[in-house]
């Protein structure tokens, strides 16, 4: 069994889920443009539970959808195994909206320019920013960083961030783990 140097605790990991739904609030609950996608996996799952607090904070409902990215991969042909294809599901138009791109862990950057790519295949939104329950700090391969950071990590290259979500993995926590 891999060590696991504890980052978020679930009572941390809500803590956190509730400042950033709280800085996203102060900062954007003014723009009715504003939407929240969620990148799949463990990125979607976030942000329906950001979303259910700013429904609450907000007084309305905020859109959601959820973006898969896997066919926007530039390393598919270096990858050992198949990435698993989840679907996207953008059920509001995003010409002219304000999205927040959720994701679990920014670490290369590379999720993060998929998704972008991605997104420019349903229309052009106004703005996107980026909201992250984890940043590994240091290790950026593009030059991508997030507007919205739950916890920032230095990690090495060799360490690895596990982010388990109640959801998918009965649990929520966030690790540390060395290779």
């Amino acid at each position: 069994m891999e060590e696991c140097g504890l980052i978020l605790s679930d009572k941390g990991m809500e803590r956190t889920l509730e400042r950033l739904a709280s800085e996203l609030s102060e900062r954007r609950g003014d723009d009715e443009r504003l939407v929240l996608l969620g990148i799949q996996r463990r990125g979607a799952d976030l942000a329906e539970r950001i979303k259910t607090r700013l429904d609450k904070a907000l007084g309305r409902r905020i859109p959601l959808g959820k973006l898969d990215i896997n066919l926007y991969r530039d390393d598919w042909t270096t990858l050992n195994i198949q990435p698993s294809i989840n679907c996207t599901e953008i059920p509001f138009d995003i010409e002219g909206a304000s999205i927040v791109l959720v994701d679990d862990v920014l670490f290369s950057g590379r999720t993060i320019r998929a998704a972008l790519e991605a997104l420019l295949d349903y229309g052009r939104p106004k703005r996107v920013e980026l909201l992250v329950l984890i940043d590994r700090a240091g290790l950026r391969e593009l030059p991508i960083q997030a507007d919205y950071v739950g916890k920032r990590v230095v990690t090495k290259g060799e360490e690895h961030v596990d982010v388990r979500v109640a959801e998918r993995d009965e649990e929520d926590k966030v690790c540390l783990v060395k290779s």
